[in-house]
């Protein structure tokens, strides 16, 4: 799970547990793995996660310290036995909604064979994988495994241990001379790929895998991400060797990563792999199986910079679905089913964590309502109109020309949630549904407001009756002469951008730039598509381009000035709590709203800033790059309106820690 701590860094309380299920029993009795698992015959091509896929997976049950759970000790639920009741109860009530992946997470390695490779604990799964594989497959599921980046200690012995299929490769050549250490948990040797011995390893224990008839592989602890950076950490050429490794098995097994991958290599990733972990662990190492603030909240602000890397055959995971088991999913039935709206609507795998002997009626209605499952295996993931404020709307435009909308209160009192349909493109009346109800509303014309109680969702299906807008135009930068922007429509038709009346800019792209333009004046900028007019949207452009440095401010409370490779070589940092910052007066000759450049860093994941200007507070949460790399900007454009002459503009959050800030520009 994840918390927040006040200052540039982040714990992970799971690191521990996860790390005994992945050594767990390491010294138990060898199992020979066969030393020519024969891979199977080649079959034909078959594409890989055309959808999200949809199961189950063991890990949930492992992390909780929920009462008779793990009665062996932490992380001890992991068995043959406990897998295979599982497989009975998805097989006999969930497959026909879509979930066929039983996932066998951290837990069932036992040791390694005379080749390094890994081998199955025999207490724990007396049959051997290949048997839960036959079983689950007679079921008509499929199966998964999971393994930790890097080569395992243990399997290292010394260098001594012969590759197979290799000759003349040993451990000793997959590793660097001083046996650096890598992965998440720093239990592993670093593999240097510069030695082809290395994807000998990996293409050797891939053969295990598909010789087990393995559907699923998820690799865990790969960095950068995990909260991990730097050269030891960098798993970009495992990712790429494994990637090569399965698909010379001949076998279709679907690769993920994990965990909280960092989006600064998102192209790797989605090169080489079906998937990535988005974000830390969702189970709270608790005595539930996850709680609100631990860690489920934080999905709504890190999944927002991966949305547009999702598709056919890569998908933004967002880890184990918990909310079907009541009580010890340790979340409301209001949170239950904002959860899995959040992970529907952003085409996440909808893989369960829950315990599946025990699902609750709540719990199986929300799991199995085949409307929200088809949002979902749609593959059209939504995004939020803004995220300022608690009270937010999520939406994403569908094939057959409706929206799915999802209002969400994120707050912790009940609020009104209201779609602006002239914001999402939509004219005139729309059709709404309400989805979770299977239900239809009515007519509805200019917006929808629904009431929710504290973290509460509505989840809506809207059909406008008439041709729709461009969505959403927003601001991405501006200067003295130029403003650009972006909305949300189809590629390679025409727009027309207008500013005021006049025309100013037509593209076939969703985004514009718009130069010419007056020093210090106010536009009102409209997008069209076929005489259909967007909201528009009205910025001022800068008298001159200014840096305000933050480092010139007034931080207080705790918040401290240190250097980095940033603009003017400073920024300020251990903002939130009591720590604030207080930026140097921002003077401007017009009033109204600028598109200001604010350069933070946030090695993290996601944190969010309250900034108030001249007295007025929102919400500012930032992607974070989960690679504790503090010393590398990242920039942001954030609508602020200023007044003329001295503003004022200070970052804090009472709460929980902020990312850092370097400077802003106007």
């Amino acid at each position: 799970m994840r918390w927040k701590t006040f200052g540039s860094f982040e714990n992970h309380k799971g690191v521990v547990l996860r790390a005994l299920g992945v050594v767990a029993g390491l010294l138990a009795s060898l199992i020979a793995v066969p030393a020519s698992a024969q891979a199977p015959e080649a079959q034909q091509v078959q594409k890989i996660a055309e959808k999200p896929y949809m199961g189950w997976s063991s890990w949930s049950l492992q992390a909780t310290n929920y009462p008779g759970v793990n009665p062996d000790g932490p992380a001890s639920w992991l068995n043959e036995k406990n897998v295979v009741a599982q497989a009975d109860v998805l097989a006999a009530k969930f497959k026909k909604h879509g979930y066929n992946h039983v996932n066998v997470d951290a837990g069932w390695l036992g040791s390694f064979d005379e080749y390094g490779r890994p081998v199955v604990d025999a207490k724990k799964f007396p049959h051997g994988m290949k048997w839960l594989a036959d079983y689950v497959h007679g079921k008509g599921l499929k199966l998964g495994s999971y393994l930790a980046v890097g080569l395992g200690l243990k399997a290292y012995n010394d260098g001594k241990t012969p590759i197979h299929n290799a000759p003349g490769c040993t451990t000793k050549d997959l590793v660097y001379p001083d046996l650096r250490k890598t992965n998440g948990w720093d239990m592993a040797y670093k593999m240097n790929f510069a030695n082809p011995c290395s994807q000998a390893y990996l293409d050797s224990i891939a053969k295990v895998l598909a010789g087990w008839d393995v559907d699923f592989l998820k690799l865990d602890g790969v960095g950068p991400g995990s909260f991990k950076g730097g050269e030891n950490y960098d798993n970009t050429d495992d990712v790429k060797a494994w990637n090569t490794a399965l698909k010379r098995t001949g076998r279709p097994i679907e690769f993920l990563i994990s965990w909280a991958l960092s989006h600064r290599q998102a192209d790797v990733w989605k090169a080489n792999t079906n998937g990535w972990r988005v974000d830390t662990d969702v189970e709270c190492y608790c005595d539930t199986l996850v709680t609100w603030n631990n860690s489920v909240k934080i999905r709504w602000n890190d999944v927002v910079q991966w949305i547009d890397d999702a598709g056919p055959g890569r998908w933004n995971n967002l880890d184990s679905i918990n909310v079907g088991n009541g009580q010890m999913d340790g979340i409301t039935e209001a949170e239950r089913r904002s959860y899995m709206t959040l992970w529907a609507i952003s085409n996440s795998p909808l893989y369960m964590g829950d315990d599946l002997t025990k699902i609750d009626d709540f719990g199986y209605k929300l799991l199995t309502n085949d409307e929200v499952i088809a949002i979902n295996q749609a593959g059209i993931p939504a995004r939020p109109v803004d995220q300022f404020s608690d009270q937010q709307v999520w939406y994403a435009r569908n094939a057959d020309g409706s929206y799915t909308v999802a209002l969400f209160n994120l707050g912790s009192r009940p609020a009104s949630v209201t779609a602006d349909f002239a914001r999402l493109g939509i004219s005139g009346n729309a059709r709404v549904r309400d989805v979770w109800e299977r239900k239809d509303i009515g007519q509805a014309n200019g917006s929808f407001s629904a009431e929710l109680p504290v973290h509460g969702t509505k989840l809506l299906k809207i059909t406008p009756r008439s041709a729709v807008a461009p969505a959403v135009v927003q601001g991405t930068a501006a200067t003295p002469t130029s403003v650009s922007l972006k909305w949300q429509g189809k590629s390679g038709v025409r727009y027309d951008v207008y500013a005021g009346n006049k025309k100013v800019a037509t593209t076939t792209s969703t985004s514009a730039t718009v130069t010419g333009l007056t020093p210090a004046s106010s536009y009102e900028f409209t997008v069209v598509q076929n005489g259909n007019r967007s909201k528009p949207v009205s910025f001022v452009t800068p008298k001159e381009t200014v840096t305000y440095e933050a480092e010139k401010g007034s931080p207080a409370g705790g918040a401290t000035v240190y250097g980095c490779a940033c603009s003017n070589g400073s920024k300020v940092g251990f903002i939130g709590g009591s720590g604030v910052l207080t930026m140097p007066t921002v003077n401007v000759p017009r009033e109204g709203t600028y598109l200001v450049e604010l350069s933070y860093i946030d090695a993290s994941s996601s944190r969010t800033g309250v900034v108030t200007v001249n007295g007025t507070s929102f919400k500012l949460p930032v992607a974070g790059s989960n690679d504790d790399n503090w010393n590398a900007p990242q920039k942001v454009t954030v609508p602020i309106y200023l007044l003329a002459g001295n503003n004022t503009i200070r970052f804090g959050n009472p709460d929980e820690s902020v990312f850092d800030v370097d400077s802003i520009r106007i």
